[in-house]
């Protein structure tokens, strides 16, 4: 079986809930194909990217980063950012580093934003300033949902014509854009970027039945509190990240950082992150069924027996000519 020419972009790309089994999958692709050149795995997880919180992010252990080699994976400090666009320019210099060591990229996350830069494009937004953001966010929380999108309709009426009141986040985005640029998300959305990485890749979906899913999501939660999560919390803390920084809206940070203010007890910390976990999986899952149709689902309630029918799928997407 061998490994298709290196000039040419090929690769796997693994997508799915937290708690799906996606660096689990990952490391195993790896590792069944060293004996073609092996494979380097390329992180596609916004938290996952930061090095503060290893442990709450659920980042891979030295282990398994010694079993095969990893990129992306903590690799910005709190003092920094990284955008879809920023993290998809990286991205690409890994799938060609990959290629040009003769290893075969494993792109793999919960962050579907991020493949969709890579694989469609983005639209070529500028960078927001922060200022404008905090200040969007604010009015938002001032006004309210639906006082909020009522001026979004005099601001921007295209916009607010595609997003619903209860979308904050969308409709906070939308506010932002127009904004800070003058020009509608919409106009920038209609100047889209071509793909980042052209080529041939096997796409895949991990999908979990709900209640495994989340079953899941409450024993990795109580694992990573006991393993140091509220001490990564706590030096987080420490280091004054501002409020609005991505790492501060991590799974868990909140509900540790309350416990950790006396807000709240450990008990009901651990409660807390476990509903957040449930509730982020639920979204993740409702962005891949609508924005992945095309990608191919594999269902991870027992990977092992799935396994060889994930490698022939891989096998004859990318490795066959």
């Amino acid at each position: 079986m061998p490994m298709p020419d290196k000039s040419t972009h090929t690769g796997v790309l693994i997508a799915g809930p937290t708690a799906s089994g996606k660096s689990r999958l990952a490391l195993a692709l790896a590792e069944a194909l060293e004996p073609f050149g092996g494979a380097t795995i390329i992180n596609s997880d916004s938290m996952q990217v930061y090095r503060d919180l290893r442990i709450l992010t659920a980042r891979p252990s030295q282990d398994d980063e010694d079993r095969a080699p990893h990129r992306l994976y903590g690799v910005f400090p709190s003092n920094q950012r990284c955008s879809a666009v920023r993290w998809c320019e990286l991205a690409g210099e890994a799938i060609s580093k990959a290629h040009s060591d003769g290893r075969m990229p494993i792109v793999v996350g919960g962050t579907g934003l991020y493949f969709q830069a890579l694989v469609e494009g983005l639209a070529p937004v500028p960078d927001i300033p922060p200022a404008v953001r905090e200040q969007g966010r604010k009015r938002l929380d001032q006004l309210g949902n639906i006082p909020f999108h009522e001026e979004l309709s005099r601001k921007d009426p295209l916009m607010a014509e595609r997003i619903r009141p209860s979308d904050r986040r969308r409709m906070a985005r939308a506010w932002e854009v127009i904004e800070a640029t003058g020009i509608s998300l919409a106009e920038w959305q209609r100047r889209h970027t071509g793909t980042r990485c052209p080529g041939r890749f096997a796409k895949i979906v991990l999908s979990v039945p709900r209640e495994t899913l989340y079953a899941r999501c409450d024993g990795r939660f109580e694992e990573m509190v006991t393993s140091g999560a509220v001490d990564e919390v706590r030096g987080l803390l420490a280091r004054a990240v501002p409020a609005s920084h991505p790492v501060m809206k991590a799974v868990g940070v909140r509900e540790l950082a309350r416990c950790l203010s006396g807000e709240d007890t450990l008990d009901g910390a651990v409660a807390a992150g476990q509903r957040s976990t449930r509730r982020y999986a639920k979204r993740q899952m409702t962005w891949f069924r609508n924005r992945m149709a095309d990608w191919r689902q594999f269902p991870t309630q027992d990977l092992e027996s799935f396994f060889p029918k994930i490698f022939s799928f891989i096998r004859q997407s990318i490795l066959t000519p």
